[in-house]
């Protein structure tokens, strides 16, 4: 733990949203690549975008509670 500076919770949520826009946009292009179709591409990204927000806001929190490499 430390006594430095904090992230809050609004910052976390803030990151997991702008976060998920990218890394959803690139499942979906990969996606489509691979399968061709829009209506595949847009079902895996769905699904990915669902469960990798909760994953990533779970994993952003967990962080925040070290102060390793915050200088």
């Amino acid at each position: 733990m430390t006594d430095g500076p904090r992230t809050s919770r609004k910052r976390s949520l803030a990151k997991t949203l702008t976060w998920r826009v990218t890394a959803t946009f690139d499942t979906f292009l990969i996606s489509l690549f691979i399968t061709g179709s829009i209506a595949w591409a847009s079902s895996i990204a769905s699904i990915e975008v669902a469960t990798k927000m909760f994953l990533y806001y779970g994993h952003e929190r967990l962080w925040s509670r070290f102060g390793w490499g915050m200088d």
